[in-house]
């Protein structure tokens, strides 16, 4: 017993939709797809411009003034030629949070 179709028996021909429900279903896509979306964008475009004055500070400037986040943008050669340079010994066996830590601690002692 197989599903196969028989010669003598003709495929059954499929019936297009009309064209009415195909436009229907093509508003409820718009609808309950992009107009969500674009609600959401309008949103976070509103709250992003409310807080405009707690915004982050520039990279430039803030890789330079705050020490935690110019560790953390160096790599690991990186922080070993810190360490390196500031004199730290044992650092070449050290992980990075605990290299980090003592260049930040060495780097706070500094100001």
């Amino acid at each position: 017993m197989t599903n196969n179709p028989s010669p003598n028996q003709p495929n059954k021909p499929l019936h297009p939709l009309p064209k009415g429900l195909v436009e229907l279903y093509g508003l409820l896509a718009v609808l309950f797809v992009l107009v969500p979306e674009w609600l959401a964008g309008n949103a976070l475009a509103q709250l992003q411009d409310s807080n405009s004055e707690a915004s982050l500070p520039a990279t430039s400037a803030a890789w330079k003034r705050v020490p935690e986040l110019m560790l953390a943008s160096l790599s690991m050669l990186e922080l070993r030629a810190l360490a390196r340079s500031r004199r730290l010994y044992g650092y070449q066996r050290q992980l990075r949070e605990h290299l980090t830590l003592r260049l930040l601690k060495q780097l706070r002692k500094q100001r």
